[in-house]
Formats: structure tokens, C-alpha cells, sequence
């Protein structure tokens, strides 16, 4: 952990200058993993985001004349540690923390009272808390792009497209194996209310952290005989149950991942099991965006990239990270659009993610058509997305084997905002009136 820190501390020395420039700079904290099982994912996200942020300080100055600087902090996927990491960080910078990646669900829930009460915000991309959808309750919290219970609406639809159509889910087994945490069971209840509306058979399997060990789960899953099995995982849970599922004998083009389960770090170490594997998507890979070669350009030409693997660059969750890399950067643009060119607190960013507009223009302005979907996000909506798309690994890359895949929210919204309202209750919150406010 102090290791990380202090190179964190070496980068933004090297990047950003003398202390000079202290109060001229706006802060992000790194609160991030890379050791132990999930480090491949937490390393790749971190290093496309502190990547794409080097490149908007060496290209352009930073953002209105204001630095970029950021420190990291190692949690190791631990939710004490992200606690510890969250309030050692929180106040540094001029104005404090700008915003927090938890890059977990389960210290995104050890957070949100925390975060709300700091009037920091917590930007949780295509994972945390479905419900802080709902901004009226949950005004610091954004599960930005896409949430679980969209996805996962999304993946059903991916089934019965390949099943012929949605009528032809009836009577289909669904076996949903995950990682038994916070993030594992998030898409439990959603899964349970698409089996009675579309009437198939859901089997909820878990598998305990870290996830090296499957065998009794995947011979359950050889005993069930599903049409499908969905794959929530992380880290080394991905690779294991890919290469389980081949040993069991159930055929990787019926297996469909979560986002968490659909990258390089997941299928490479699996071999020749992956091949044909699915998986969901709200970012594509490749490196032949505009984007990227920015990166390439004014980072690693200069020697001064997180990566020491330039070949990962491109990959899933590099390019996912330079995705959280934009949402910070258009978050403090759109913030200093109302507040001014000059270092804003976390409650002024909020005002900027709450009232983010990516839209395809703006995405060809930073390079980035095709590489992510537009955005938009309000009051009452702090997901701005919400569309999926599928890949499919052929042993060598992912190739994109659909469109964007819209989300069914006509289920979706009304369970966010009953799950929401109980929220409320429970912690007497007086949910904002979105008609109100500016």
C-alpha cells in the first residue's frame, strides 16, 4: 500500500510540476487495487483513467487552466480499507476530494452515507447500488452508463433474441453463477422478477471469494442442464468457472458474463476454453480511436504511462478506464460551465455529473465515437444510459456481435424507485423534488 502511494505521490510531482501549482490543481483520489486477486482489473481501469487525465494535463493544460493531480491509495478490494482510504484522502487538494471510484460494490455501500454526508460524490460505473438511480434520494451516488438490473435486463434480452424471441424463454433454465458479496447478489432480485415475467427457471449459485474454487458449483451446474449460464464473477473467478464449464462439458457460447466477466485478463489465462465465450459490454476494446492514440502520443512517447505493459493498452478494462477518465474530465468541464474556470468542490462537481450531456458531437470532439455510448444524465436519472452491448471471444480478440441493447425499464425504473423509497424510509430521507431544481 505505501508503495502505491508513493508513486502516486512520484507521478503527480513528475506530471504536474513544482508545489507551485498546489492551489491551482483539482484533486482525485485513486482509491484502487493493484495486488492480489483482482489486481489485473483494478490495475487496467486505474491506469486508463490516470492515463486519459495525464493526457488532458500534457495536451491541453489540464481543464480550464486547471491541473489535474490525483493520489493512489491501495484497498485491495476491501471494504475496510476502502473506508480507510476514502478519509485519508477525502480533504487533500484545495477544495478536497473532486469525486471517489470505489470500483467495488461493497465499498460503494460502505460509503454512501459517508460520501453524502462529505457532499463528495461517489461515481460508480456500470456497478454499486442499482437504486441511486434515482437521484432524488440518492444525490451524490451516480451509477453512471449502465446499472446491474439493466444489464441484466438487457442479457435476458440478448437470450431470447437467440432463443428465437422472448416468448421462447418460457420453460428455459438459467443458472446464475456469482461472486458471493455485495456485487454478486445485486442482480438477484431483477433476475427473480424476469423469471416470472418471461417464465424461465432461475438458479442462483454462488461462489465464495476470491473464486478458485468451483468444482461442487459447476457440477451442480452439469446436474441442472441449463440452456444458459450467466457468469457474475471477478478476478480469477472468471478464467476458473470458463475452465470449469469446459470440463463439465457446457458449451461457452451459452455462457454469458456480466461486464466484470467479459475482459482479456478474463478469457487469455482460460486458453482455448474461452473460445466462444459471451459477454456483456458498455465500453469495446481496440486502439484505433482517436482517444487512444492521444494517449499514445502525448503519455507513453513521453515515457510517463501507468502501464508497463503498453500491450494492454486497448484492452477492455484499459479502455474502461479511460471511459471513468472522460466522466471525470466532462464532470469538471460541465461544473466549470456554472461555477467558473478555477479548482471546484466535490458538491460543485455533483452539479456537473447530474448535469452531464455526452452526446455523439461531444464524443467526436474527444475522440471517442463508437468507443462508448452518448450519456445524459438528471436529477431523477443517474445512470444516462443504460445500453449493453455483447462480444463474443474467438480465441484471439473480442469481436462485437450486436448493437446497443437498450434496457427494459418499464421493469427496471419502477423497482429502482420502490428499493429507493424503502431506502428513504428506513434512513428518514426527504427525497429532492427534481421540478425544483436548477
Amino acid at each position: 500500500m505505501k508503495r502505491s502511494i508513493v508513486v502516486g505521490t512520484i507521478a503527480s510531482l513528475a506530471l504536474f510540476g513544482a508545489p507551485a501549482l498546489a492551489q491551482n490543481e483539482q484533486f482525485f483520489p485513486m482509491n484502487g487495487y493493484w495486488v492480489g486477486p483482482y489486481a489485473a482489473g483494478g490495475s487496467a481501469i486505474f491506469g486508463g483513467m490516470i492515463d486519459y487525465m495525464a493526457m488532458v494535463n500534457a495536451r491541453d493544460g489540464g481543464v480550464g487552466g486547471v491541473r489535474l493531480t490525483w493520489e493512489k491509495c491501495e484497498t485491495e478490494y476491501n471494504n475496510a480499507r476502502g473506508v480507510e482510504c476514502y478519509e485519508r484522502l477525502k480533504t487533500k487538494g484545495p477544495t478536497g476530494a473532486t469525486l471517489v471510484h470505489p470500483l467495488s460494490t461493497g465499498i460503494t455501500y460502505s460509503l454512501i452515507e459517508k460520501a453524502t454526508g462529505d457532499k463528495i460524490p461517489l461515481v460508480t460505473l456500470g456497478y454499486g447500488r442499482t437504486d441511486a438511480t434515482d437521484g432524488r434520494v440518492f444525490p451524490y451516488i451516480f451509477p453512471l452508463i449502465t446499472n446491474y438490473w439493466s444489464q441484466s435486463t438487457a442479457k435476458i434480452k440478448f437470450i431470447g433474441m437467440r432463443e428465437g424471441g422472448m416468448d421462447k424463454l418460457k420453460g428455459k433454465k438459467i443458472v446464475n453463477v456469482y461472486h458471493d458479496s455485495a456485487y454478486g447478489k445485486e442482480t438477484i432480485p431483477i433476475l427473480d422478477a424476469q423469471a416470472k415475467k418471461y417464465g424461465f427457471q432461475v438458479t442462483h449459485i454462488p461462489v465464495a471469494h476470491p473464486g478458485n474454487e468451483q468444482g461442487a458449483q459447476w457440477l451442480q451446474v452439469r446436474q441442472i442442464r441449463p440452456d444458459w449460464v450467466i457468469l457474475r464473477g471477478w478476478g480469477v473467478m472468471n478464467p476458473t468457472a470458463i475452465k470449469a464449464a469446459q470440463r463439465v462439458g457446457f458449451p461457452r457460447n451459452k455462457m454469458l458474463g456480466v461486464w466484470w466477466s467479459g475482459a482479456e485478463e478474463d478469457t487469455i489465462p482460460a486458453g482455448d476454453a474461452a473460445k466462444g465465450y459471451i459477454a456483456a459490454g458498455f465500453n469495446v476494446s481496440g486502439t484505433n480511436y482517436p482517444v487512444i492514440k492521444d494517449i499514445e502520443k502525448h503519455v507513453y512517447a513521453k515515457s510517463k504511462g501507468e502501464m508497463e505493459d503498453r500491450s494492454r493498452l486497448g484492452s477492455i478494462l484499459y479502455n474502461r478506464g479511460v471511459v471513468h477518465g472522460i466522466i471525470n474530465v466532462e464532470a469538471l468541464r460541465t461544473a466549470q460551465a456554472k461555477f467558473g474556470k478555477k479548482p471546484l468542490t466535490g458538491e460543485q462537481v455533483r452539479w456537473g455529473l447530474e448535469n452531464l450531456n455526452i452526446d455523439e458531437k461531444r464524443l467526436k470532439e474527444i475522440g471517442a465515437t463508437g468507443f462508448m455510448q452518448p450519456l445524459k444524465v438528471s436529477c431523477m436519472d443517474h445512470e444516462g444510459g443504460g445500453a449493453v452491448k455483447f462480444l463474443q471471444w474467438d480465441g484471439a480478440k473480442w469481436n462485437v456481435i450486436s448493437d446497443w441493447i437498450t434496457s427494459d425499464q418499464s421493469l427496471v425504473r419502477p423497482m429502482v424507485e420502490q428499493s429507493a423509497a424503502r431506502y428513504a424510509k428506513e434512513k428518514n430521507i426527504t427525497p429532492r423534488d427534481c421540478a425544483k431544481e436548477g
